[in-house]
């Protein structure tokens, strides 16, 4: 049998009364954190930094950064599209100037389905798939 190690209700609201009477009294200790487990992501990866590894064939890591980065600020809502409901798109999210400038470089006549259609038209790597 595997032991659990989570509390029960009973503890974990004798948990919160400790923890809500630290509070009040400002004197909330700092706590170390503890280190992952094996099946959790690191702890000490900067969601802002430029993630490695994973990069799909066909595709560089520029690639998935900026292609991930498009589809932050345009969302699935804005498909199908053309270029100027592209850049419409990237100036209303406040994209950085960066996705904007790279847009600009569309097709006036270009229509695109989804993002992999986008990304092929403005030159980036894409998935290959592998037989």
């Amino acid at each position: 049998m595997q032991e659990n190690d989570k509390n029960g209700p009973l503890q974990d609201d004798e948990a919160k009364k400790r923890l809500q009477g630290e509070l009040r009294s400002n004197r909330v200790e700092e706590r170390e954190l503890e280190p992952s487990g094996e099946d959790q992501p690191d702890v000490d990866l900067d969601p802002h930094t430029e993630h490695v590894g994973g990069t799909p064939p066909g595709m560089t890591p520029r690639d998935v950064a900026l292609r991930a980065e498009l589809a932050r600020h345009l969302g699935r809502h804005v498909y199908p599209a053309d270029r100027a409901t592209v850049l419409d798109a990237l100036r209303s999210e406040h994209a950085p100037d960066q996705l904007v400038g790279l847009a600009s470089r569309l097709p006036e006549d270009g229509r695109f389905a989804n993002a992999q259609e986008l990304a092929q038209a403005l030159g980036l790597g894409t998935e290959t798939r592998r037989t």
